[in-house]
């Protein structure tokens, strides 16, 4: 248990550190189809609209200074139909206005390595948005009255005591009594499940075979299935070899490449409206802070899976997870040809026998962006990139920035602009007095040095056989 008594803020300080850039040698065919972009690889994908109901808190630093924030619940657009309420997990990063987030396992966030992230899930079911009962959840707190954004701060001090390890306190006593009361009463829950993921994510093969399978995974009722950027006669097919336009969560698919085939590729999207699990974790490209999941409406979520194939040589697919565990960028590659697949990493010569995979973690430094871009055989190309943020450490020294992170508290900080929705989003009055947070765009050098992959074909093969 973690005292809010206790002087034991871990928030330290990260430096800026050499940024990573990958680049693959190019291949003189054509760029395939589908493979100019790594697609989105599931769930939602949210625009970040402010932190909408909060009151003060204030944080005790090691040095003994302390200093006042907003604590409470941020506002979310989903893409294409939804919208989210979250708070922070990541204290000590600032926030970037409008900034783009996608739903993430917690292994590729801060929660990576927290004993305590089971813990956060379950103050986030046992208290607001989630239980909308002011009344009732002030008594099981012990706390007099409660309003949205006392209960909203209480909440996030709370969870800023175990995402962050954090000495926070909340401003309002009663929001301090609902902090302390969600400490305590914390236990630990399981990782929820993703809204929407595909596996794999890419699969590869030859022509006049089905590629795959490919495993839906989703807690929507049904999803649907479309297939695009599809050489003539390719369908996205059942393990019956049956077309499929809708698909269900454990349904496996798969893509029928014609016999006569020419070498190339091929997309399939999968789509839902769905409500995102409580607890997920969101995660932005752009150095923003962490977020988790405290209500969703009905929301559109999305997933993509890729397909290569070619009549001889090797068939790679290639994909890419963040893996904060090892600090750095898991890539996996699977060849389905009859050739060995061989490409070289940070120095290193890999080789993929025909028919095997494997997974190569890239180093990556803390708060670095980094790209990669493979290519291969037949026009084969993949780019990855994005930033890694997989500590709640910032780069500013490891205090909360005064703006915008997450709401500067002159004396004291509130404000309420949550509106109700279909879902379990909060139903609540809005409030005409909205502090929006102003956007700094974080600057990242890079520097230094580079991972070089270079994907090639055994000598002799004929490219698109």
């Amino acid at each position: 248990m973690i005292s809010v008594r206790r002087r034991a803020s871990r928030l330290a300080a990260a430096a800026l550190v050499s940024g990573l850039v990958a680049a693959g040698a190019m291949t003189t065919a054509a760029p395939a189809a589908a493979d100019d972009t790594v697609p989105h690889t599931g769930g939602a994908t949210a625009t970040l609209d402010g932190l909408k109901t909060f009151d003060g808190a204030i944080i005790h630093h090691k040095n003994g200074k302390d200093q006042k924030i907003g604590a409470g619940l941020f506002g979310m657009t989903v893409d294409n139909g939804g919208s989210l309420q979250t708070y922070c997990i990541d204290i000590a990063n600032p926030t970037q206005e409008k900034a783009k987030y996608q739903e993430k396992s917690w292994n590729e966030t801060s929660l990576h390595n927290n004993a305590d992230a089971g813990k956060i899930r379950w103050i986030l079911q046992n208290s607001y948005p989630q239980v909308n009962d002011l009344a009732a959840l002030a008594k099981s707190a012990g706390a007099g009255a409660l309003t949205e954004k006392t209960a909203a701060a209480g909440t996030q001090v709370a969870i800023w005591r175990f995402s962050d390890h954090a000495d926070v306190t909340a401003e309002n006593a009663e929001a301090e009594k609902l902090a302390d009361y969600l400490e305590k009463a914390a236990q630990n829950l399981e990782e929820p499940k993703a809204s929407l993921s595909l596996d794999p994510p890419a699969v590869s093969g030859k022509p006049g075979d089905r590629l795959g399978p490919i495993k839906v995974n989703t807690n929507a009722d049904s999803v649907t299935v479309e297939a695009a950027g599809a050489a003539s006669g390719v369908q996205v097919v059942d393990k019956d070899g049956k077309a499929v336009t809708s698909a269900a969560n454990g349904s496996e698919l798969f893509f029928d490449v014609p016999a006569d085939a020419p070498a190339g590729s091929a997309a399939a999207t999968v789509k839902a409206t769905t409500k995102v699990e409580v607890g997920r974790a969101f995660a932005s490209e752009s150095k923003s802070q962490t977020q988790i999941l405290a209500g969703s409406s009905e929301s559109t979520v999305t997933a993509t899976a890729t397909a290569e194939w070619a009549k001889a040589g090797p068939v790679p697919a290639v994909s890419a997870e963040k893996n904060c565990s090892a600090g750095g960028v898991d890539i996996t590659a699977s060849n389905k040809g009859d050739e060995p697949f061989t490409f070289e990493l940070g120095g290193q010569k890999h080789t993929i026998e025909a028919g095997k995979s494997e997974t190569v973690t890239i180093p990556v430094k803390e708060d670095q962006p980094y790209e990669f871009t493979i290519t291969g055989p037949n026009g084969f190309e993949k780019k990855f990139s994005g930033v890694l943020d997989c500590e709640t450490t910032g780069t500013g020294g490891g205090e909360p920035s005064s703006e915008p992170s997450p709401a500067t508290a002159g004396g004291s900080a509130g404000g309420d602009d949550t509106t109700g929705g279909e879902g379990d989003l909060a139903e609540t009055g809005s409030s005409s007095a909205t502090p929006m947070i102003a956007g700094i765009a974080g600057a990242l050098v890079l520097v230094g040095g580079a991972a070089v992959f270079l994907v090639r074909r055994k000598k002799g093969a004929a490219a698109g056989e």
